[in-house]
């Protein structure tokens, strides 16, 4: 059935009948009431499935791991991979980034291929516990670290640029913790894969599509004019850049470049 309805419908059809189950639905008045409506992140499920897929590229079994989907052909945001290798020219060829909320090293393995060509990289990941643990169990190399968080990370490196990839939308708070960034006076802030909406910040709850895991999230929608105000008058805004998410609801999703005046 599922096979028939693809040949018969266009996708544009298919992607609006699917809008309906999974996607970002609501419109809610607090955090709180969100979460009451989510599962939450922290399934064993997820987990068990993220680490699965994190080991088999790790073992060159896949090329690519997103949101534990494993894929044999890297989809690369050029945008952020063009960020990253000018921090790295303006760093005289050294790279220490610190990937917050990144997961097993999704976006490292995305562009290993063009890290290894500079001659000091450290990449390191700020997760909770169990996927520091499970990260320095079984991904951790020379270059490769996990930290569970920012304060440990900075006191064993030097860092250049934090990175935020699909992760401020997902935090309850994120303009507390952009205030404590802020206060650690990175030199360059990267942020990829953020979905902003004109009018108000708006709080909704993500349906998960079941081939990926099954799940819900609490998750914000925010204003652009105001995110971007935000970073002044101590950063400068270098470039911005489509990411390549889409929603459901009437947003875009976009990735920025900021550095330290």
């Amino acid at each position: 059935m599922k096979k028939t309805i693809k040949r018969i419908l266009p996708n544009r059809v298919i992607s609006f009948m699917t809008g309906f189950f999974y996607g970002w639905h609501g419109n809610y008045s607090n955090w709180n009431e969100a979460k009451k409506k989510s599962t939450g992140y922290d399934s064993q499920l997820i987990f068990d499935k993220v680490l699965k897929s994190a080991i088999k590229v790790r073992d060159g079994e896949a090329v690519y791991e997103r949101d534990s989907v494993l894929y044999n052909e890297i989809n690369y945001s050029f945008p952020v991979l063009s960020g990253l290798l000018w921090v790295a020219a303006q760093s005289n060829n050294r790279l220490n980034i610190l990937d917050f909320g990144g997961s097993l090293g999704s976006s490292y393995f995305q562009n290993k291929l063009f890290l290894d060509s500079i001659q000091n990289v450290n990449w390191c990941i700020v997760e909770q516990p169990g996927f520091v643990k499970a990260g320095v169990e079984n991904l951790s190399t020379g270059r490769l670290h996990f930290f569970d968080s920012i304060e440990k990370c900075t006191d064993a490196f030097e860092i250049d640029v934090i990175l935020f990839s699909s992760v401020l939308h997902y935090l309850e708070e994120p303009y507390k913790l952009l205030e404590i960034v802020k206060s650690k006076q990175f030199k360059y802030i990267l942020i990829d894969r953020t979905p902003f909406i004109e009018g108000d910040d708006r709080i909704t709850v993500q349906t998960v599509h079941p081939a990926i895991y099954k799940a819900t999230y609490p998750c914000w929608f925010l204003n652009k004019i105001k995110f971007l105000d935000w970073f002044n008058p101590e950063y400068e805004l270098i470039f911005e850049f489509d990411a390549l998410d889409k929603a459901n609801i009437p947003s875009e999703f976009k990735g920025f470049l900021f550095r330290k005046k």
